[in-house]
């Protein structure tokens, strides 16, 4: 009973008596499979007429400014649908179809007025069989005055075209198999990208390896879940040459390898993530240590007030700034120091944020005064750091007051009072904010942190390619992989090592989510559910792209 009313519930999400009539199964049977021959979804009517609106939308010639506004040598102004060409006629006034990839000087008119709008604009024409979107495709390469531009826009409505929505160009050329789901995300990081790291992890996921790599996940796994339902279905007939308990073994080893793999996965867009949001540092250290100097200096100017008195920084500065490459993410903390000896109540709130800032840091630097003794509530918040795995730095800093105007320090200053408590491969770097000396140092050992905690996991058999490949994943991406690994997970612990007892029902069930999961990362799956992928992910381009 529960596999002839699995389908129903899946397609209707209403509820269902628990004892139907034989004839109320088959009523129900028989509108799912006329609504399975017309090829229609559950609601109908309401999902035609939307379906209907959306087609006709995405059939529009739309257009956009593709460059930045204002004013530059050269705007360009992209234009796609089957009225491009007619567009290309009304604009250069010319009855002769532009030659297809190759580009023409042509002035641009008014379509009403036959005013001169741009004396040469270089056009360029696409045909549908080689456009991006999939349709008739031209640009307008106009010169980039203000007036121009607007002149231009102002007409082109006039000619049944409209603008653009935010990422409509790329949203139909992933509607024509142009391009895959993770490679539209990939497109869209490029375009965001800010830092050097930013723009090699864009580009790692704009080849179709990745999306390729889900795909195949997904038809294996719909593969598995076919054998499955064969048992579900036939096992009675005795018609298979392995034993339902071989069948489910092999399922489960399937499932295990991909689950191994979804690990490594996942992890590595952790990994990625941390390159797109930025990498979160927090300074850390005594009232007037010289936090605020230090991130100063990294920044390059007078970002945090920065003065004699202790207790100057009440609050977390947060920065973000561009080291080696890395975006990081800088938050200068209030000095840390006994209760009884803060100014108020604003600074005891203060040393409670900071703490709250190491829990959320993934590196912590600690700043020390190499004239002043270590006070037990710093030693505290870098246990805290320490639990909580974070990479730590030790900085002695003001190394210009030692007597002798020495420049370095021996680490046994920090060792005695509070190395003992961290790693013994704890960087400690002498530097003075006065000076500047150190600073290099201080920057190169950020550098190397930032790799160690951004370089991909490998994991066996996989190679070096695959595992950059796998930092591209979005946070989408990876929170799919998730559902999908999750959805893995009780497969095997409900399969493995149960074969023969195992409830092949639920099993094909999981195997169906996990296959869904990831037919969503990859844009393929029920139609609601793609449409609102695909609003998330195109919601974020901006128009012209």
């Amino acid at each position: 009973m529960n596999m002839l009313l699995r389908p129903f519930i899946r397609c209707y999400h209403r509820p269902v008596f628990t004892s139907p009539t034989p004839r109320r199964l088959f009523q129900w049977h028989r509108t799912l499979f006329f609504r399975s021959r017309l090829r229609l979804q559950p609601h109908s009517r309401c999902f035609s007429s939307l379906h209907d609106r959306q087609l006709n939308r995405d059939e529009d010639t739309i257009f956009a400014l593709s460059t930045p506004p204002g004013t530059s040598a050269i705007a360009i102004i992209r234009i796609t649908g089957s009225s491009s060409l007619d567009i290309y006629r009304s604009l250069t006034k010319s009855a002769t179809p532009p030659r297809p990839r190759y580009a023409h000087v042509r002035p641009i008119h008014h379509p009403d007025t036959s005013t001169i709008l741009d004396p040469g604009a270089l056009c360029l024409f696409f045909p549908a069989s080689s456009s991006l979107t999939g349709s008739d495709t031209l640009e307008l390469h106009l010169h980039g005055s203000r007036a121009i531009i607007s002149a231009v826009l102002t007409a082109l409505p006039l000619l049944s075209a409209r603008p653009a929505d935010p990422g409509e160009f790329t949203k139909r050329a992933f509607h024509a198999g142009k391009l895959s789901l993770p490679e539209v995300e990939a497109l869209g990081e490029t375009l965001a990208a800010v830092t050097e790291q930013q723009r090699i992890r864009a580009i790692r996921g704009t080849s179709s390896h990745l999306a390729d790599r889900y795909d195949g996940w997904r038809v294996e796994l719909i593969e598995a879940r076919g054998v499955l339902e064969a048992l579900i279905d036939f096992a009675d007939d005795q018609g298979f040459e392995e034993s339902p308990a071989e069948l489910v073994g092999r399922t489960v080893s399937l499932a295990k390898e991909l689950h191994t793999k979804l690990l490594i996965y996942t992890d590595n867009a952790v990994r990625g993530e941390l390159l797109r949001s930025g990498i979160s540092l927090c300074f850390l250290g005594a009232p007037n240590a010289g936090k605020s100097s230090l991130l100063n200096r990294i920044v390059g100017r007078e970002a945090a007030i920065v003065s004699p008195e202790a207790g100057t920084t009440r609050d977390v500065v947060d920065l973000a700034v561009d080291v080696g490459g890395y975006m990081l993410l800088l938050g200068d903390t209030a000095g840390l120091r006994s209760s009884t000896t803060a100014s108020g109540k604003i600074e005891i709130e203060g040393m409670r944020r900071a703490r709250e800032r190491v829990r959320a840091a993934d590196i912590v630097v600690a700043v020390f005064d190499v004239t002043e003794k270590i006070p037990e509530e710093v030693k505290d918040a870098l246990a805290l750091a320490h639990q909580g795995k974070k990479k730590i730095i030790a900085v002695a800093n003001k190394t210009d007051l030692l007597p002798g105007n020495s420049t370095t320090l021996d680490t046994s200053i920090l060792a005695d009072s509070i190395l003992p408590s961290l790693p013994s491969d704890t960087p400690v770097i002498s530097l003075s904010c006065t000076t500047g000396t150190g600073i290099k140092t201080l920057l190169d050992t950020l550098t190397s942190l930032c790799s160690d905690l951004t370089s991909p996991l490998v994991a066996s058999g996989m190679s070096p390619l695959e595992a950059e490949e796998s930092v591209a994943a979005t946070q989408r991406q990876r929170g799919l992989l998730l559902q999908c690994k999750n959805a893995l997970e009780e497969f095997v612990d409900m399969c493995d090592g149960n074969e023969e007892e195992a409830d092949v029902v639920l099993a094909a069930e999981l195997l169906r989510d996990a296959a869904a999961a990831l037919g969503k990362v990859v844009g393929r799956g029920e139609q609601g559910d793609v449409e609102d992928v695909l609003g998330v992910v195109f919601e974020k381009f901006c128009v012209g792209k």
